[in-house]
């Protein structure tokens, strides 16, 4: 392992007198390549603070491009970049906060048919996957290859007011994915989305950064294990509260295989 240059010691000096973290876990920052889904409100401050902390490589999956109504929200964004593909600008805007940042950019949505090899080879340079898209669809085959290629999920979702986090280790035989929390017979006519009911930016804010801080805890190690809670945030109260996630022994994705 090659010492950290002295650039880096200044760069992420507040990060390397934490005990929980220190010269070594900012070693493990800079060597871990994120995935990131879907580089919208969670995505954004996900990606800075990612970029910030000096993470090795981002690769952004996503297939929008940017709009008025995203502006609000999506921090990464401002009114040059209406109609600009959302990955090429948050590439951009990455690379200004810290050129040292490896980003892979995929235009496109997540489609198990697009994967070669099942998705093997795609997966295998991962450490962590944050997953902030906006469909129950995409949202379950993130899971799914998470727990199929055993890479953890962090998961997060806003909606009004309110906000959700979870890590997912679905794999672990105590341990819920996914699935196991919103299971399979989902309704995408029966989901909210946030032109309908709206959202508030700062909200999205919160839980970006929240999951930009838990993909380093994947990769650090730092504090207790989150997986197999989730963390609900009550913006109108204000409130935090977590509950306890119980793994779904019939789950098709993690449970046990049943006849």
């Amino acid at each position: 392992m090659s010492p950290l240059t002295d650039e880096q010691l200044d760069r992420y000096a507040r990060h390397i007198v934490l005990r929980d973290i220190g010269g070594a876990g900012q070693k493990k920052i800079l060597d871990a390549h994120v995935l990131v889904v879907g580089a919208g409100g969670i995505g954004c401050p996900a990606i800075q603070y990612l970029a910030a902390a000096g993470i090795g490589a981002l690769t952004i999956m996503d297939d929008d491009v940017v709009s008025l109504s995203n502006l609000q929200r999506q921090v990464l964004f401002g009114e040059k970049d209406v109609g600009k593909a959302k990955v090429e600008v948050a590439k951009v805007a990455a690379q200004h906060i810290n050129p040292d940042v490896e980003i892979i950019t995929l235009n496109q949505r997540l489609s198990s048919e697009k994967l070669p090899d099942d998705g093997a080879d795609f997966f295998a340079p991962f450490d962590a996957i944050i997953d902030g898209c906006d469909n129950y669809q995409t949202r379950l085959l993130v899971s799914d290859l998470s727990v199929k290629h055993r890479v953890p999920l962090v998961s997060a979702a806003i909606g009004q007011f309110q906000g959700q986090l979870g890590t997912f280790r679905g794999w672990e035989a105590d341990k819920p994915c996914y699935r196991c929390f919103v299971g399979d017979a989902l309704d995408p006519d029966d989901c909210d989305n946030c032109s309908e009911v709206g959202v508030l930016g700062a909200m999205v804010g919160l839980m970006g950064s929240f999951a930009a801080m838990e993909a380093i805890r994947v990769v650090t190690g730092f504090g207790q294990d989150p997986a197999g809670k989730l963390q609900l945030f009550d913006g109108l109260a204000p409130s935090m509260r977590s509950i306890n996630l119980p793994k779904d022994p019939y789950c098709k994705s993690c449970g046990t295989p049943q006849t």
